[in-house]
């Protein structure tokens, strides 16, 4: 850590009350993002942590984004706290001309990774379960909550931060689909239905004995709810080809993930929503191997292929049904 983001952090903690001034902060880098700065501040007596945005994110494809996400990321932790307080950890403080905001500390051994578990073979469909329904009940009170599509209408972070890098990308790596992919990133930016989180994925899930808590909402826009569903199911294919003795488990749990979140589903017909992810999941399947954040631990070309080969035909002739997607897949 420099001198110079000691004295960013030093200055915001100070100004926020969470740090005296007499006291020292020891700051220790958390890794699992790349495009913000996270830290873990040991102050005497208590344990929290501090997040700024990047503008670069740290990837080998030029990628950059509006830092001002950081205000969005508080503003959505700040909106779940409210009714679901156990889904967050507590925010605690925000400095927006910093870029700068502070939240609870979670440590590891209370609130294991769902990735961790995933990645291991430790598959379990209850997660999956209480996670789509936790996730689908945020959906249903945002679209209930006037005032969100103003406050978070943050369509250009969406795009910089997910549209160009999944679909854009990927559209030009496969002109053969990529007027299918071109029209789902205008119909995903053209429907504002609830406040999405956008990077709804195992990595960002802490499993705590209260339910999954929700991390990294940099991308959080209030828009196409089947975008954070499709997202997380896209993990769950993802993972089989890493843990393919799980296969049956995996496929367990994204049926249980899509049942429970289309249970929540009381803001439109549950049929519409379930086709645009059935759509939009095989693009992204195919982005995580093509588009510029592909997934780090796929790693052959034989399974970069083996993804290909099941998604593009999916998006040439869409399906409507999440199952159709997870039996081309698991089967």
């Amino acid at each position: 850590m420099s001198a110079a983001e000691t004295t960013i952090f030093d200055d915001f903690l100070l100004r926020s009350g969470l740090k005296g001034a007499s006291e020292k902060a020891a700051y220790k880098p958390l890794t699992g993002g790349v495009s913000s700065d996270i830290y873990r501040v040991e102050l005497p007596g208590r344990i929290l942590c501090v997040k700024r945005a990047l503008a670069k994110l740290k990837v080998a494809a030029d990628w950059h984004a509006p830092v001002s996400r950081n205000e969005y990321e508080w503003n959505w932790i700040s909106f779940v706290a409210q009714h679901f307080p156990s889904a967050v950890p507590k925010p605690l403080a925000h400095d927006a001309s910093s870029g700068v905001f502070a939240m609870e500390f979670l440590p590891g051994e209370e609130y294991p990774l769902w990735k961790a578990d995933l990645l291991q073979g430790h598959i379990d469909p209850k997660a999956a379960e209480i996670t789509g329904r936790r996730i689908g009940q945020i959906h249903s009170v945002s679209a209930r909550t006037p005032g969100l599509p103003a406050k978070f209408d943050s369509g250009t972070n969406f795009y910089a931060l997910r549209l160009e890098p999944y679909l854009v990308a990927t559209a030009d790596k496969h002109p053969f689909v990529g007027d299918r992919l071109s029209d789902l990133v205008g119909r995903t930016a053209d429907t504002k239905l609830a406040l999405v989180h956008g990077d709804v994925s195992p990595k960002n899930i802490l499993l705590g004995k209260s339910g999954p808590v929700f991390l990294d909402a940099e991308c959080a826009w209030f828009g196409d709810p089947a975008f954070d569903l499709a997202f997380c199911l896209n993990h769950l294919l993802l993972k089989k080809l890493v843990a393919e003795k799980a296969s049956r488990e995996l496929a367990a749990s994204f049926a249980a993930l899509s049942s429970a979140y289309l249970n929540e589903v009381d803001w439109e017909d549950r049929e519409a929503v379930e086709a645009r992810a059935a759509s939009l999941l095989p693009a992204l399947f195919l982005a995580r191997v093509d588009g510029k954040s592909p997934v780090e631990y796929v790693t052959e070309e034989s399974q970069r292929m083996l993804v290909r080969k099941t998604a593009i035909p999916l998006i040439a002739s869409p399906r409507t049904k999440l199952a159709e997607i997870a039996q081309a897949w698991f089967s």
